[in-house]
């Protein structure tokens, strides 16, 4: 088999045992893919996503530390993979959210996992892979007059950039996690959040902690 010709390989993330076995199953009888890793929480997706470099990186946005912050994080260290969520919500907050992380294609889990072969093969050729009913949703919002597809920061210089860390932080912040909670989802030390934070606080240019929260939920729509 030539190289053109190789299995895609995929890291399934998800921390419901029957939906890994339900993805096993139909990726198992495709001959385009083969499954290099199987994990059940962000922290163990990124570091595998890492060790592995994969093809296509499937997560959950439920699982246990995140997958918005896993996606974040794999983006960030691995742009040639293409990441695609599978979920169970359809909430306009998850979806934006997961765009905005880098995700690649947004499906639910209420598909006919026979479906899915093709749509990870079309991610990879570089097609979006989402529900008829959520690209509507997406087109709305674009349309929209709200500016929510701005950056957080102005893209004048590289000072004022988020680091991929700083988003994950961000981004839980935003959803009300505590210090200890944000630094058992990311595998961090509690004064290695808190200086994530004071970065963060000082680079968007805000107050305090709770008003880059607050920003970061305006901007992505989750307010």
């Amino acid at each position: 088999m030539n190289q053109e010709n190789k299995p895609l390989r995929v890291l399934v993330a998800d921390d419901h045992a029957p939906t890994r076995d339900d993805v096993r199953r139909a990726l198992d009888a495709d001959g385009r893919f083969n499954i290099c890793c199987e994990v059940a929480d962000a922290a163990e997706a990124v570091q595998a996503a890492v060790r592995k470099q994969p093809d296509i990186c499937l997560l959950d946005i439920r699982m246990p530390g995140s997958g918005l912050a896993a996606a974040w994080e794999i983006a960030a260290r691995l742009p040639q993979a293409k990441i695609v969520m599978l979920t169970v919500s359809d909430e306009d907050t998850d979806l934006f959210a997961a765009l905005r992380a880098g995700a690649d294609g947004y499906l639910l889990k209420n598909m006919n996992m026979r479906r899915l072969p093709d749509a990870l093969h079309g991610v990879y050729a570089g097609e979006a892979a989402m529900p008829r009913e959520l690209v509507a949703r997406v087109l709305e919002r674009f349309h929209g007059r709200e500016p929510r597809w701005r950056p957080l920061v102005a893209a004048g210089g590289s000072e004022g950039r988020l680091t991929s860390r700083e988003w994950e932080v961000l981004a839980l912040l935003a959803r009300r996690y505590t210090t200890a909670e944000i630094a058992a989802s990311l595998v961090l030390s509690a004064s290695a959040v808190r200086a994530h934070i004071t970065s963060v606080v000082r680079k968007l240019q805000v107050e305090d902690r709770a008003a880059a929260a607050e920003l970061f939920r305006e901007r992505s729509g989750s307010a």
